[in-house]
């Protein structure tokens, strides 16, 4: 897609990966898709915000070279030294060495320890501001989200916040890098919720810290390192980034998650009895296949949703591996204060029970009630989940 212009001599330089199948080497991308979005200002001073992944080197260089010689940049502003923003450093470098770098005191080190660069590199300090001719730019520092180093860039004269991992999103952008462009907004949204929680969960309070920081700032495009730009509703993306903060320390959503796992369809006939005793109390329900749904689709689901159900039976004396999976990638995350219960079969011993208590008990997830059966349900068995599902949903629905 060649380049984009956003306002008056700004633009969108990137490149859509369609061929990455895991971003970060974790997460599926395979089917979505991602954007690196990099941005060029052209003034008295010529300015590159961001970079793209070593990937499509050929596009992204020849965008820049439709608009000006790449010799001609003054500055590369980094708000981020991850390698899917600044793979193509090196190259960069080599046809433009003259340029200057600007960072945050954490990227000078990091930016030598990652690619040996030392020289041309200038610090920028919190609130600092650049002239670059007939536009200022103001650096923000905002460390951990997600890294850091990491910081925001503003041009005061257009109102624009050149937000870095802040406010993205997965999905490659089809035919439109605007929101308002956008015929599948929803999807969009889904995916910036999944990124959210694959990548900046962790670090909720440090997002909301910057939230607040830029609160005194008017905004009138939000242009982050990966999917839409949101110059018709951009306190729509703000908005979801700071109520999915939220959710890691405060209420969250009054809906169920249920994650099993089984083995033979013993545990997966009690799950779907479970699932109409919940759905029969009136809560939401979303519920996941442990086995084969990878834990980046079902991890948003545990972050905003209050209820958790889990149902796994035991494998070798031990939780039911995908099950255990799961729940050790929400410990990681740090998905906490969960209301749960837990239902599952067993052969020969228990086990599955004891495991989840030991991975739930440091997260803060209380367990609220549990039952295991002995190979195959009876018809007693049945009738139990189901008001065992009733029973948990109507409590999640009450708040208590």
């Amino acid at each position: 897609m060649p380049a984009v212009e956003i306002r008056t001599n700004v633009y969108w330089i990137g490149v859509n990966d369609r061929t990455t199948d895991l971003f970060e080497g974790i997460w599926p991308i395979e089917e979505e898709g991602v954007s690196y979005n990099s941005y060029l200002l052209l003034d008295k001073k010529k300015v590159l915000i961001d970079l793209s992944k070593a990937l499509k080197t050929d596009e992204f260089f020849s965008q820049i070279r439709d608009l000006t010689p790449i010799q001609e940049l003054d500055y590369i502003v980094m708000n981020h030294l991850e390698p899917d923003h600044t793979g193509v450093l090196k190259t960069f470098l080599q046809i433009n060495p003259k340029a200057t770098i600007l960072g945050t005191p954490k990227m000078k080190e990091l930016l030598a320890n990652f690619y040996g660069v030392t020289e041309n590199f200038k610090v920028v300090e919190d609130g600092e501001i650049l002239d670059i001719g007939s536009r200022k730019l103001q650096f923000f520092h905002t460390p951990f989200v997600h890294w850091p180093e990491t910081m925001m860039t503003y041009d005061t004269s257009e109102k624009i916040l050149f937000s870095c991992d802040g406010f993205g999103g997965y999905g490659a952008l089809v035919g439109t890098i605007f929101d308002d462009e956008c015929k599948n907004l929803r999807f969009y949204e889904q995916e910036s919720l999944r990124y959210y929680v694959n990548i900046v969960a962790k670090f909720s309070k440090p997002t909301l810290n910057a939230i607040g920081k830029l609160g005194g700032i008017e905004v009138d495009v939000i242009a982050p390192s990966h999917g839409l730009i949101w110059r018709s509703n951009p306190g729509r993306i703000i908005e979801l980034y700071k109520k999915w903060a939220e959710y890691a320390s405060g209420p969250t959503e009054p809906g169920i998650t249920l994650v099993y796992g089984s083995m033979y369809g013993n545990t997966e006939r009690v799950m779907d009895v479970v699932a109409q005793g919940i759905t029969s109390a009136g809560v939401d329900l979303q519920i996941f296949d442990a086995a084969r749904t990878h834990v980046s689709y079902i991890l948003p689901a545990l972050w905003i949703n209050w209820g958790v159900v889990i149902g796994a039976p035991t494998y070798e004396g031990a939780l039911f591996p995908p099950v255990m999976d799961v729940l050790t990638h929400a410990a990681v995350k740090r998905i906490l204060n969960k209301k749960t219960a837990m239902f599952g079969s067993y052969g020969w011993s228990g086990g599955a029970l004891r495991n989840i208590k030991q991975i739930i008990e440091p997260i803060k997830w209380e367990l609220e009630d549990s039952f295991e059966f002995n190979g195959s349900p009876t018809k007693e068995d049945l009738e139990h989940a189901r008001e065992f599902g009733r029973a948990f949903a109507e409590k999640i629905k009450k708040g208590s």
